[in-house]
């Protein structure tokens, strides 16, 4: 399996200004790119391959002395990103999705490049990058297997990391199917667990809404292009910044406990962006601050890395079923406790909900399970 190691990297103001003209570059290739598939289609209505993308490169060289500066694979994969971009456009209109077709980028968003398999060598706590130096790297942690691809990035606080995609053996399998433990995400409990345990929502955006509201409107009150205007953008992304790693850290930390402790973990396979839909703003900020699917995606990974079981589930009835006759209810958003009619169980709908959760993921495996 594929796992990814990402360090923070401490380039100097030399290595700053080659790495801020390497993006540059990438960003104008990517832009050129998308230009030439346009024009290809509007003109011969034909399209353009990643191949045929690729062989123009050496021409374009020759044109634009800037690219001659930059690492060939890391060119080769700008051409990549547009493919893979192109690809995903067409699926979604198979699939009738909203295309949303793949449009120029500008250059402040366009914030990484790839060395997809050469170019770069991990030497003691220095990277040293092809065309760009040697540059200082915090390994807070050691790297585990065969390093196949790198990637620098920049973030929007002008900060620079380096992920390093490695290839690594996961030979490690758990036979046990026990212990098991189902969970119900919600908003008024980040997570409900079939034990009768639950996890606080922490809220990290709604606790940071009214600075960033307020850095914001400073923003946009300030004039363009001007001194002023880069400090108070400056302020807006750092909030961001903040609550991003503050969310990051809450799910990694839960996570950890969760596949550390159960060895079947059954979860809500969420449509995330179909219950977003016709829903107030309010309530679609809630759950986007809540992040279910980055903590599922979390549980996935370290569940495959430790040879543990983690078993999405169909949502449907989850909370309206009894999790001990299985009589079938509609319940209230208000309406917190669930009582039963048939067995007079009296119990917390977001536990029922998760005890239901847990009888289905073990029923996907064959077993059977006794929730109390």
């Amino acid at each position: 399996m594929k796992k990814t190691f990402k360090f923070r990297i401490f380039p100097n103001s030399k290595q700053i200004t080659i790495l801020r003209k390497t993006l540059n570059s990438c960003c104008w290739l990517y832009n050129n790119f998308v230009k030439e598939r346009n024009n290809s289609w509007r003109d011969k209505q034909k399209g353009l391959s990643y191949i045929d993308q690729q062989n123009t490169i050496i021409e374009l060289k020759k044109e634009y002395i800037n690219l001659v500066e930059i690492h060939s694979q890391t060119l080769q994969d700008v051409a990549k990103r547009v493919d893979i971009a192109f690809k995903a456009f067409f699926r979604r209109i198979k699939s009738k999705e909203k295309p949303g077709y793949p449009h120029f980028k500008p250059i402040f968003r366009y914030n990484s490049f790839t060395y997809p398999q050469s170019g770069f060598k991990l030497i003691g706590d220095k990277v040293k990058l092809s065309k760009i130096g040697t540059i200082k790297i915090k390994l807070h942690r050691p790297v585990v297997g065969k390093i196949k691809t790198c990637i620098i990035k920049r973030t929007p606080t002008n900060k620079w990391f380096i992920n390093f995609i490695c290839e690594v053996d996961n030979s490690q399998k758990v036979e046990s199917i026990e212990p098991s433990i189902g969970i119900d995400m919600g908003l008024k409990y980040f997570a409900a667990f079939s034990n009768g345990e639950k996890i606080d929502n922490p809220k990290f955006f709604k606790f940071e809404e009214k600075t960033l509201t307020k850095a914001q409107r400073k923003l946009s009150n300030q004039s363009k292009e001007t001194p002023e205007q880069n400090r108070a953008y400056k302020v807006v992304t750092r909030i961001h910044e903040r609550i991003a790693n503050k969310r990051h850290n809450f799910i990694h930390q839960e996570s950890n406990k969760i596949i550390a402790k159960y060895n079947t973990i059954c979860v809500e396979d969420l449509s995330i962006n179909n219950m977003q839909k016709d829903n107030f703003r309010c309530i679609n900020k809630s759950i986007g601050d809540a992040a279910w699917g980055m903590f599922v995606d979390q549980l996935r990974i370290k569940a495959e890395k430790t040879g543990k079981k983690l078993i999405k589930v169909n949502p449907a009835y989850t909370s309206q079923n009894c999790s001990k006759c299985g009589n079938r209810q509609k319940l209230e958003l208000s309406d917190r406790i669930y009582h039963c009619p048939c067995c007079g169980l009296s119990l917390d709908r977001d536990i029922n909900a998760a005890k239901n959760i847990l009888t289905l993921g073990m029923q996907s495996l064959d077993m059977t399970v006794v929730v109390s």
